[in-house]
């Protein structure tokens, strides 16, 4: 039976700074599993709330395709469209790339990725994250996410990748405005794209035991555009996210009581944490996205050749439908879909290096600022006004100033 076509809902708003989950289980109730929603300047979408509907498009690559070139809404797509770096059209990037081609590729970058030796990304994610709290131990009070997790994924990222420590500012202020799909996002795009190119060129000269020369020396054939854009996406994927991983795994442990003891080292780990977050607090709320290669049905919804569907991850993660404990905690259970399903989820080298880098970030941070606690009334946390990516504005809390450790010495 085909559902009667619904008014479509809005992809923005408050509602996904304050409440998101209960906006996605409002969405589901009136829309059921397949929502139709709009974007910036009211361009059509389907929003894939169900978990079971999820899993269907992502594991039928053919039918809902990553070929974004098969979008039937290009004719209205202004060239200054904030959405364009996320939903980019002849993008040469793997995000977009189909088949044999895609395959390809991912085993390129899976392999650069895996090459990294484990025990030097967990000592550069330590040593960075010492740099950075010995900025911060001495001032009794900070804000965690704009001095600390949103600069400790990249400064390792940009390490292992290639770039010089100095160049992780800049390139941190880029693709949080790239990301955010808000004014800015296009500069930060081209700012980012800028930043690979040269990168590509001084290993092209000197290559090194880095991930851009990995990826350049590789022989499957690929050009200097491809394995630029196929840098940016990694790294605006394994920065943003990591950096609200952090920051979501943070303030679950500073203000649920459940979590209190492992403050000090008690009974839930933070492994246990992260994982609850990347069931109930994802950082990556919802994906753009796959288009339909032909007329369809799902859901109850007839999908037209060339619609976009968007990947609704955080509200298929609490689907009533496989999650009746939905809002429990989850131990160790891992089928969430927070990094994604099918063909083009996140390789999993690249889970690998954001989970070290995030639980090595919270571990030094917790060791280091022992009596840590929110400076403020848990109501009085923000989140960025992204329906994307779910992260804290900002996180302040207070602890006793301890001496940098240079200065122990």
């Amino acid at each position: 039976m085909t559902l009667p076509e619904p008014q479509p809902v809005p992809l923005s708003g408050p509602r996904f700074q304050t409440d998101p989950t209960e906006l996605y289980r409002q969405i589901r109730r009136e829309h059921g599993a397949v929502a139709p929603v709009v974007l910036d300047g009211d361009v059509p979408a389907w929003l894939v709330l169900g978990y079971r509907e999820l899993h269907q498009v992502t594991s039928d690559p053919v039918l809902f395709s990553r070929d974004s070139e098969l979008w039937n809404q290009w004719d209205g797509i202004p060239a200054d469209w904030p959405l364009l770096p996320m939903i980019g059209r002849k993008q040469p990037s793997i995000l977009y790339t189909v088949g044999e081609r895609h395959r390809e590729r991912a085993g390129v970058v899976s392999d650069a990725l895996e090459a990294i030796d484990p025990f030097v990304l967990k000592e550069r994610a330590e040593r960075f994250a010492d740099e950075l709290i010995d900025a911060l131990c001495g001032k009794g009070s900070c804000d965690i996410i704009a001095e600390y997790a949103m600069l400790l994924p990249v400064r390792v990222l940009a390490s292992c990748y290639g770039f010089s420590d100095e160049q992780g500012p800049g390139l941190v202020t880029a693709m949080n405005d790239m990301i955010n799909g808000q004014e800015g996002a296009l500069e930060g795009q081209r700012h980012l794209a800028g930043s690979m190119f040269a990168l590509l060129a001084a290993k092209a000269e000197a290559p090194g035991d880095d991930v851009a020369s990995r990826m350049l020396a590789n022989t499957a054939g690929f050009t200097l555009e491809e394995v630029a854009q196929d840098l940016m996406v990694m790294m605006a994927a394994g920065h943003q996210p990591t950096a609200d991983w952090i920051g979501n795994s943070l303030r679950l442990m500073l203000t649920d009581d459940r979590f209190a003891a492992s403050l000090a080292g008690g009974r839930h780990s933070v492994g246990e944490a992260m994982n609850e977050v990347l069931w109930e607090d994802t950082p990556t709320q919802n994906v753009a996205g796959r288009w339909a290669s032909r007329d369809t049905h799902l859901g109850g919804r007839r999908i037209g050749r060339g619609d976009l569907l968007l990947l609704g991850l955080a509200a298929a993660n609490s689907d009533p439908h496989v999650r009746t404990d939905a809002g429990a905690f989850t131990g160790g259970n891992n089928a969430h879909l927070s990094f994604g399903h099918g063909e083009h989820r996140c390789p999993f080298p690249a889970q690998e290096v954001a989970e070290t880098i995030a639980r090595t970030g919270i571990e030094v941070l917790l060791d280091r600022l022992p009596d840590v606690d929110l400076a403020v009334a848990e109501g009085a946390l923000a989140r960025r006004p992204s329906p994307w990516l779910r992260g804290l504005s900002a996180l302040p809390v207070t602890y006793t100033p301890t001496p940098a450790l240079g200065a122990l010495g």
